[in-house]
């Protein structure tokens, strides 16, 4: 892993960095800690944010574009829907669909959450697609990582880190992202199925080469999403069977399923409000269907599953760890904890990558876990 690149001249001829940059030294002078903010709209997840806030807002516009070599360079207050409507107009996107929730998120957000759309078991997650990126630090240095294209592996590692990261390595300033041609050609069948037949017809496609772009099994049906090129969909859609649904139907559905406003996360929402909690479980592709009460919903080919239930906490980690996997709380009761207690090994490498960006701890206390 290379050295980073330390810059304070960027941030003296840049007002909206300099005031981030005295904002971090000011907290960190006063023993203070700082939540970073964008547009909000994942408050939600992790553990309450705490802090005064960091707005990076400001830090807004696309720094280089180019189509032809399939890397864009953004900064983090950049609104997610204009760099998507930007690449949009050139027929292309970022692959791995992030999750919107609600208007207003930015891409900052977007990294430092680290969370990925229906297509993510077909083409990989947010770090996947993070080139390089610039990151104000806990000791206000402006550090740069990585670099526009993928074979410039200087500091690599590092800028794919920050993706999940939570904000609490240090504000993301810039990212140079990788994007994807939009598909010339999309279909998508419909199975009427349950979830153990679901699952063990996914895990037959899945030793196929099928262009299964995303999946999602709930209440009884299965919904495969085709992509790619005219000729590979048509001779699949004909292969796999199924009754295929109108594409604006399918369209609606999938952005549904990715921004969370679908039928199955607005019960969730209500369940949630009554006293249930929707957990995110992460499982082995082959794992059998969970025996928890609740609603399920299954994505990823069987690697992602949602569960609105309220059974205890424990019930559900020990059910997720039996099977190879680990349980998140998505939204609802955090008092065990968001995200599934550390080994020690890996609680001492958090602590040491903590201390390495944000020795005082400035940014974004306990948002992962708590003393980080």
């Amino acid at each position: 892993m290379g050295a980073p690149e330390t810059s304070m001249n960027t941030a003296s001829a840049d007002p909206a960095l300099a005031r981030l940059v005295d904002q971090v030294q000011t907290a960190r002078a006063a023993q203070g800690t700082l939540r970073i903010q964008g547009g909000g709209t994942k408050d939600f997840y992790g553990e309450a944010p705490q802090g005064e806030p960091l707005s990076t807002r400001e830090l807004r516009g696309i720094s280089s574009y180019e189509p032809t070599e399939l890397v864009v360079t953004v900064r983090a207050g950049t609104p997610l829907a204009e760099l998507e409507a930007t690449l949009a107009e050139k027929g292309q996107c970022l692959a791995f669909e992030p999750p919107r929730f609600t208007a207003g998120g930015t891409v900052g957000g977007m990294v430092a959450a680290g969370l990925a759309g229906p297509s993510r078991a077909a083409v990989g997650g947010v770090r996947d697609y993070v080139l390089g990126a610039t990151l104000l630090n806990g000791r206000a240095e402006v550090l740069s990582f990585g670099g526009q294209v993928m074979k410039n592996v200087a500091g690599y590692d590092v800028s794919r880190v920050l993706a999940g990261s939570m904000g609490t390595l240090g504000v993301i300033l810039e990212v140079s992202l990788k994007v994807l041609p939009v598909a010339p050609a999309t279909t998508t069948l419909r199975f009427e199925t349950d979830e153990a037949a679901a699952l063990r017809q996914l895990n037959q496609w899945g030793g196929q080469p099928l262009p299964i772009h995303a999946t999602a099994w709930w209440n009884g049906m299965l919904v495969v999403r085709l992509s790619g090129a005219a000729a590979a969909v048509e001779s699949a859609t004909a292969k796999l069977g199924g009754e295929v649904i109108e594409p604006a139907l399918a369209a609606g559905f999938w952005a549904g399923l990715r921004d969370h406003t679908d039928e199955f996360f607005a019960s969730a929402d209500r369940a949630v409000a009554a006293g249930a909690t929707l957990w995110r479980l992460s499982l082995p592709q082959v794992a059998p269907p969970m025996q928890l009460s609740g609603e399920h919903l299954v994505e990823w080919g069987g690697a992602q599953r949602w569960v609105v239930t309220t059974a205890p906490a424990a019930t559900l980690r020990e059910v997720t760890m039996r099977l190879g996997g680990h349980a998140s709380v998505f939204r609802g009761d955090k008092a065990a904890g968001v995200f599934t207690p550390l080994s020690a090994p890996l609680a001492r490498i958090h602590r040491e990558m903590k201390t390495a960006f944000d020795p005082d701890h400035v940014f974004n206390p306990g948002r992962l876990y708590a003393g980080l």
